[in-house]
Parts: C-alpha cells; structure tokens; sequence
C-alpha cells in the first residue's frame, strides 16, 4: 500500500466539520479524518499536517479571549498526542475583524520541502485556496501527485466555495464526506 501524506487548512476544515453539523463542529478525531482521505485513494497515511492559527489575543487579554485561548491550547495538544504536526501562523485583528496570518505561507513551504524529504508520491491536501496553485504545478511538474481533499456547497464566496484554478491544478480529488469523519 502506497503511503501519503495529509496536510491540512485547519480553517478550511473547520467550515467543513460545521456544514455536516449544521452550523455546529463535529466531534471527531483528526487521526481517523485523515487516515479515511487517505484509505479513499488506497493508501496509508504516514504523517498529517495541521495549519492554524492561535485565537487573537489582545494586550490585555479579555476573560473571552483567554478562555478561546485556554480551549486552543487544550485542542492543540491533543493534536500532538496524536503525532499530529501542528504548524501555527499567527491571529491579527483589523477593524474588529481577524485574520490568520502566515498559516498559508507555512503550507506552501511544507508542501515545497516534506514530499520529497519524505520520498513521497502523492499527498493529499484539504483546502480551497488557490493560493496554493503555483506549488501543485510546481510538484505535479515534478512527479508529485497533488489530491485535492474538497467539499464545496457550490456558493459564491462561502467559506465552502472552490476555484475553478484550483480545481482544475489538481488531477485527483476526493469529495469530503460525512462518514469521513467517524
């Protein structure tokens, strides 16, 4: 059996894991989420990837936001009991509204350098941004078979859309579902 490699847009996910409960996450564990992406191509996965960020943390923190933080830390953690390899951008605020920085930049590097560290021929990514275009090409070139883990409910501009550029970078896709996650 062939092994891969999962990596994974934590926010893209969580979008996902909302869906199926609607409008709440499920509860799962990333372990098995992962290895059934990975068992629907054949194959077994080796190492899972998980990109984040930390919630927002004002100088001062709010009650609320130390709690949010208590909570992420506590989810984090179990992610690495679980040999989960957690790479963590940072949470900026602009104008009351926040955004993940650099979360992006670490998963096109990781992407760049793990496969062929790892000698291996096809990882599987969860996202939907296409930011991540120019690396599939540049590993597709390169042999390196790039399977896009997705699920869309096919609106414009919701945390679900998919890019066509995206969509057409990647020649395998597995659509995401339900029973994935148990």
């Amino acid at each position: 059996m062939k092994s891969t490699i999962v990596f994974i847009d934590g926010g893209y996910l969580s979008f996902i894991s909302k869906f199926f409960g609607k409008g709440k996450p499920l509860r799962y564990k990333m372990e098995v989420f992962a290895s059934n992406l990975a068992k629907a191509r054949g194959a077994e996965c080796k190492k899972i990837y998980f990109y984040t960020a930390p919630p927002y943390q004002s100088s001062n923190p709010t009650p609320e936001e130390n709690k949010r933080k208590a909570n992420y830390d506590k989810f984090v953690s179990k992610l690495k009991e679980a040999k989960i390899i957690v790479r963590e951008g940072r949470c900026q605020k602009i104008d009351n509204t926040y955004q993940q920085k650099g979360v992006d930049t670490l998963l096109t590097i990781d992407l760049s350098r793990i496969p062929r560290i790892e000698g291996i021929s096809d990882v599987i990514v969860l996202t939907s941004d296409t930011d991540f275009v120019p690396i599939i090409n540049d590993l597709s070139e390169d042999g390196i078979n790039v399977i896009l883990a997705y699920f869309t409910d096919k609106k414009r501009k919701s945390g679900l859309s998919l890019s066509n550029h995206l969509w057409n970078s990647c020649k395998d896709k597995i659509k995401i579902r339900k029973e994935y996650f148990s």
